[in-house]
């Protein structure tokens, strides 16, 4: 496989799109068989154990409804079923890599991923990525060692900080799908955006799809004629003139979501080199504004994005957790900055 034909993590599908929705309709001939065997049939290369672990997380539905693998098709059935989509594979090397370990059970741990970090290789990345630390500190995750995403259930960008769950068992990986892929968990980022926004809190939907021109940035489609639904939920936590520190709550999980949304309406996230926020969008330009957002920039060199908080259906317990980390340093040194000018320059005042 040449390395045109890998993915690049920085621009990969949503994390929907790490699995895969089969639907088959049972042909009116087939005889009463397990649907476990079944299955097998009909998907080369799927192993027994993730069908199985599918089953166990409620992910095997026949004519909409939960089924044990013991189950008999029946001509004519509607079956559907959820799986981790397979991956590029190619050769992974556990690497050595700090970690900042949150939490750990048997059935998953939670990570709050540095800014900087590649989630898992690809094009351009094939060793020094989440990936490759999480081969090193866990060596029993789901998917062979030979595949290049095992025990990731989502993603976040190389700069984007925050909580990520990795699954530690077929089970939990086929239940923490299910959760992701039908939007049923909770996800809430901090990010400072430029601008002061009208409203205290409001709502962004927008198809979200690759830009026609440019590969490595995604694109707002409002008409909907391309890309993917999109829904994102923001409010304000602080205002500082110039830019605002907001929450943001994803309905779904398109890459770059948060940071295409907010350039589309207008506040891209500062210091977002991709989308248009490494430069003065709002204020003046006088000489001495510009060395502060110049400096401001140099104290957090990436976009100002940190996924905070993380919720979720246990897959063991069933009951429902939450996880929430501290704002990295370099936010809360870029925060701090700009209270003190607020405080000691009012807005409008250069």
């Amino acid at each position: 496989m040449s390395k045109e034909e890998l993915i690049d993590p920085e621009t990969n599908d949503s994390d929907q799109e790490l699995f895969e929705h089969h639907r088959f309709i049972v042909d009116p001939g087939q005889e009463m068989l397990r649907i476990d065997k079944w299955l097998l049939y009909k998907l080369a290369g799927v192993s027994r154990t993730k069908v199985a672990a599918a089953a166990d997380a409620g992910n095997i539905l026949v004519n909409d409804k939960q089924v044990k693998p013991s189950y008999k098709v029946k001509p004519k059935d509607v079956i559907q079923l959820l799986l981790p989509h397979p991956p590029v594979k190619f050769e992974l090397i556990a690497e050595d890599i700090p970690l900042n370990i949150f939490y750990e059970d048997k059935e998953f741990v939670i990570i709050n991923k540095q800014a900087g970090l590649v989630v898992h290789p690809g094009f351009g990345n094939f060793t020094g990525t989440l990936v490759n630390g999480l081969l090193w500190h866990f060596k029993n995750l789901p998917e062979s060692s030979e595949e290049s995403r095992p025990g990731l259930v989502h993603r976040l960008d190389k700069d984007t900080s925050g909580i990520m769950v990795v699954a530690k068992t077929e089970f939990s990986i086929a239940f923490l799908a299910k959760q992701f892929f039908e939007r049923t968990n909770d996800r809430r980022y901090v990010a400072l955006a430029w601008g002061d926004f009208e409203e205290e809190e409001g709502t962004i939907t927008g198809n979200i799809g690759r830009s026609l021109k440019d590969r490595r940035v995604q694109e707002v489609f409002p008409d909907g004629d391309f890309g993917r639904h999109a829904v994102t939920h923001w409010k304000v936590l602080e205002r500082f003139g110039y830019v605002t520190l907001i929450e943001c709550k994803l309905e779904t999980g398109r890459t770059h979501q948060i940071r295409a949304h907010m350039r589309w309406i207008g506040h891209p996230l500062f210091n977002d080199s991709t989308y248009g926020g490494d430069r003065i969008v709002k204020g003046t330009t006088f000489t001495k504004y510009k060395q502060f957002v110049d400096n401001c920039f140099a104290i957090c060199p990436r976009q100002a994005l940190h996924a905070k908080k993380l919720s979720f259906v246990h897959p063991k317990t069933k009951k429902w957790v939450e996880f929430e980390s501290e704002i990295p340093d370099d936010m809360k040194a870029l925060l701090e900055k700009w209270r003190a000018y607020v405080t000691q320059r009012p807005i409008g005042e250069e």
